[in-house]
């Protein structure tokens, strides 16, 4: 279990580089949520992009998730088959409020300890801090799982967890 909300893995397949690219972008959509027609396919596993560079892409969900991974990756072509770079991290707006609410929580621990001279609250804040940490990369590391299975039965790997 990584401590921060960051998972990479570099994958070997028996597919080429074709192959691989070709499995992602039969189930993968830009979804537009004003458009029902994109929304409700079963067929498709990820929302985002595949190009022959690379790709970025999550996984498709029926109800938010603050912490899905977005899934960055690119394909490189070896004689037999090809090698698969894939990085799991937060996406943006999930760094943002993540690293927002634990920088005011470790300030008011700082202002409670240092200034104020109250211990109860500015341990109060520090363990806000930690738990509030601790949950988000419980929550992206569950998520990054979950991820993980989809994409690795995709490209026919078997998951050994």
């Amino acid at each position: 279990m990584n401590i921060s909300p960051f998972h990479s893995e570099t994958l070997v397949s028996a597919l080429s580089k074709q192959e691989v690219l070709g499995h992602l972008i039969r189930v993968t959509a830009e979804v537009n949520y004003l458009d029902k027609r994109t929304v409700g396919n079963k067929r498709i596993l990820f929302n985002g992009m595949v190009g022959q560079k690379g790709f970025q892409i999550s996984r498709v969900i029926d109800r938010g998730n603050t912490f899905i991974p977005l899934v960055v990756g690119h394909v490189e072509e070896t004689p037999r088959g090809s090698i698969i770079f894939l990085k799991y991290k937060l996406f943006p707006g999930a760094k943002f409020f993540l690293a927002f609410w634990s920088v005011i929580l470790v300030g008011l621990f700082a202002y409670f300890f240092a200034i104020a001279q109250n211990f109860g609250f500015g341990a109060i804040c520090l363990a806000l801090a930690l738990i509030n940490y601790g949950m988000a990369i419980f929550f992206f590391n569950r998520q990054v799982k979950a991820s993980r299975k989809v994409f690795h039965k995709l490209i026919n790997f078997q998951l050994k967890d």
